[in-house]
């Protein structure tokens, strides 16, 4: 039994060490203003809080239930961001904490974020999430959709919610030049946008792109936030909390 307790210890240590290199190594190659968020879903938060330890404070859910059942568990100053599908009666659940909601993808989506907001005295942060990919299981708007949101006067209304700038997942595949393609069309939406109505607002500056196999693309096409879990946590393991 203590030659079994010893190696499950030096186990423990290794995976926590192991952490923090891929956090050094990851900051290392991330420039300064690009926000690294550590994608923490079915991670548990004992694993979380060895990201933590290692100086790391951005972490990303994209499940509701996992997120709302962590959050309390956490240190406070960890900064949540939800990446994640959004179902507009699920806000309430992440509106008194989230920092960043990254999938805006309606309108009827963002009038309840503002209204969750205003419940909790608060103002949410916001992307809108573009469709950039090919597969058709994703989510996110296309140009017209979001023209139509932000022309619509419902929207000129909200006060609880603040747009900071725009989302989008490239397609899963090893094409490097589909994917570059993918993510110069989303910094040009950012561009178009940032132009014709965000043009007086210093806040919209985000442009959330690249995961752990296309980051470094997204960094070059003009990512300013990229969210990465593999890379950092290893493997995904079944949650329990």
């Amino acid at each position: 039994m203590a030659v079994a307790a010893v190696q499950t210890f030096i186990l423990i240590l290794t995976f926590m060490n192991q952490i923090a290199q891929n956090l050094a190594e990851l900051r290392r190659k991330i420039p300064p203003h690009v926000t690294l968020v550590s994608v923490s879903k079915t991670y548990p938060p004992t694993t979380i809080m060895e990201a933590y330890h290692a100086g790391q404070r951005v972490f990303g859910e994209n499940r509701i239930q996992e997120l709302a059942q962590k959050q309390p568990l956490l240190p406070a100053d960890i900064e949540w961001h939800y990446i994640g599908h959004l179902q507009s009666n699920k806000v309430k659940y992440i509106a008194p904490f989230v920092k960043l909601i990254h999938s805006i993808d309606s309108l009827k989506l963002l009038i309840n974020t503002d209204k969750e907001a205003q419940k909790n005295n608060r103002v949410i942060d916001c992307l809108l999430q573009f469709h950039i990919g090919e597969e058709t299981t994703k989510f996110g708007m296309d140009a017209a959709e979001v023209e139509a949101l932000l022309n619509a006067a419902e929207y000129k209304n909200l006060n609880h919610i603040r747009i900071v700038g725009v989302m989008g997942m490239a397609t899963f595949t090893d094409n490097q030049q589909q994917i570059r393609a993918e993510f110069q069309r989303l910094h040009a939406i950012f561009q178009r946008l940032k132009s014709q109505y965000f043009s007086a607002l210093p806040y919209f500056k985000e442009i959330s792109m690249g995961m752990s196999d296309d980051y470094p693309i997204a960094i070059e096409e003009g990512a300013t936030i990229v969210r990465i879990g593999s890379a950092i946590f290893g493997k995904r393991t079944t949650l329990k909390l």
